[in-house]
């Protein structure tokens, strides 16, 4: 079974960073298309960013230059490294993984606050 957990979230000040990881288990990690997805409170679902499973990687244009997407293929791990954090950064983030369905993680709290 797939299994996606995300970690590394919590209460960070303004202008802080935080690095978030998702562990994966039970598909081809290797092959697999991984995405981080946040969800603010009233608001929608968006896209973070995306890596590809040759490195390649797109972000949200107001997210690029704060947050790098990485993954290690040999540990089945996907990080997420935000910089320069705000309040607006606060939502629940989650790990997407594509591989012949999506499949989603339960997400990790950050919230951004002085």
């Amino acid at each position: 079974q797939v299994q996606l957990v995300e970690s590394g979230g919590g209460l960070v000040q303004p202008g802080g960073s935080l690095r978030l990881s998702c562990a994966a288990s039970g598909f081809f990690f290797s092959s697999a298309v991984m995405s981080w997805y946040r969800q603010a409170p009233g608001k929608e679902r968006e896209l973070v960013a995306t890596i590809f499973s040759d490195g390649g990687t797109n972000y949200a244009d107001s997210l690029k230059g704060r947050f790098t997407i990485s993954r290690d293929n040999a540990r089945n791990t996907v990080s997420l490294q935000m910089n320069s954090l705000n309040p607006e950064d606060t939502a629940v983030y989650y790990c997407n993984a594509q591989t012949w369905r999506a499949h989603w993680g339960q997400g990790t709290q950050v919230t951004v606050s002085s």
